[in-house]
């Protein structure tokens, strides 16, 4: 029941927008804050800060620190803006604040706000906001009658699962607009006509999927990875190989940035090290160069996530054993075999699903994170912890296993 007052922070460099400008100079006018109170009539509205992560700074001052007075409970009751000189009561504003990354927000007005992160949308979760807001939207947009034209459910998984993976819903509208626009010329020639979308339709109106269906990758030296990106959780295969000429090296493609780069020398390491107690000849790596590759390679990679991954194909290549391809793995590796916590647990569980893995092997530190996610989300899949990699080499090369917890 309060009033809502929404301004954007993208591109905004001059400090005077917040505090307002001193009277002094000519067109000087209040903050954006004062103007909000003045045009709500309220003490007491919702007012969001929208890209607040997108905010700039610039010789005429720093906007950022200019809100730090504003978003703090302790001073914000005496805010002072230039323009009034006058102290204004903040307090009993609620601010909220949005952003793509809080990465490029500076840590002094981050640690002024409580930060909710909100996960990509499920398959589920897309489908019914198409069906219930998305869909009608659209049909009232053209002006068409619901009777008229209709849509499957199976028409609308096919566009989410090959058109629309983004965490949002902003690409699944676009393409749900394109569906209505081409179907209009169908009923313009024929005025009486009912249509109904099915998933068999979906190719023709939209052409090509852009997102293949995932499959498990099986072989000796391959292993299943998961990995999280701006499109949400997909499956990644780290392929490990055994050169032809002599020599010890590794050789590392695929667009590997330098913590995935990294990633990889400390499974080197780390499995060249222990392969006697991990099953393999303790010389294997002795006099065989090796080629690790992350496809695809024109796509760039980077991130703390696929150390296991990349031990477990080098593993498989030293024990000429392959892996079952039901199964897929995210976590980082340490030098001496500590597996450490891994973000984007929700996403790459709902990538693992998609692909027909059924088995995933996480952090121990990510089990609670894990067992938090819907039981929608979590049944039928068999989830294993693990906090050294001797447990996961158990669980995927059929050794004892150790401490692993099973869902």
């Amino acid at each position: 029941g309060r009033r809502f007052y929404r301004f954007s922070l993208g591109g905004m460099r001059d400090e005077a927008e917040i505090k307002g400008h001193r009277r002094t100079y000519v067109g000087a006018m209040p903050g954006k804050l004062i103007q909000a109170l003045k045009e709500l009539g309220t003490a007491n509205p919702v007012i969001m800060l929208d890209e607040i992560d997108k905010i700039g700074a610039s010789y005429q001052g720093d906007p950022a620190s200019a809100l730090l007075e504003v978003l703090d409970p302790e001073q914000n009751s005496e805010f002072l803006d230039h323009y009034l000189d006058l102290r204004v009561d903040l307090s009993k504003v609620l601010f909220v604040c949005t952003a793509n990354q809080i990465d490029t927000i500076p840590s002094p007005l981050l640690d002024r706000m409580e930060t909710i992160r909100l996960a990509g949308y499920l398959t589920d979760e897309k489908l019914a906001i198409a069906r219930n807001h998305l869909w009608p939207r659209q049909l009232e947009r053209v002006g068409l009658d619901p009777r008229q034209l209709k849509v499957t459910a199976g028409a609308l998984r096919a566009v989410i699962d090959g058109y629309a993976r983004e965490a949002g819903v902003r690409s699944l509208d676009k393409y749900l607009g394109r569906i209505v626009r081409k179907s209009i010329l169908t009923l313009l020639n024929k005025p009486r006509a009912k249509l109904n979308v099915k998933q068999a339709d979906i190719l023709e109106l939209l052409g090509a999927p852009l997102f293949k269906p995932g499959r498990p990758h099986r072989g000796i030296g391959i292993v299943n990875g998961l990995a999280y990106t701006a499109m949400g959780g997909t499956t990644l295969a780290v392929e490990a190989t055994r050169l032809a000429f002599e020599g010890r090296s590794l050789r590392t493609t695929g667009q590997l940035g330098d913590v995935m780069q990294e990633s990889a020398h400390i499974a080197y390491s780390y499995v060249s090290s222990q392969l006697a107690a991990l099953g393999g000849d303790p010389a294997f790596f002795d006099n065989s160069p090796i080629h690790l590759h992350v496809p695809e390679g024109a796509t760039p990679k980077d991130g703390p996530s696929a150390g296991i991954t990349m031990a477990t194909a080098l593993l498989s290549l030293a024990r000429n054993e392959p892996i079952d391809g039901r199964v897929a793995m995210t976590g980082e590796l340490t030098l001496t075999g500590r597996v450490l916590p891994i973000g984007g647990v929700r996403e790459k569980l709902v990538a693992a699903k998609r692909a027909g893995i059924r088995k995933i092997i996480l952090p121990a530190a990510n089990q609670p994170e894990f067992e938090e996610l819907p039981e929608k989300l979590r049944t039928g899949m068999e989830a294993h912890f693990v906090e050294s990699y001797d447990e996961v080499a158990g669980i995927c090369f059929r050794r004892s296993r150790r401490a692993s917890v099973s869902t």
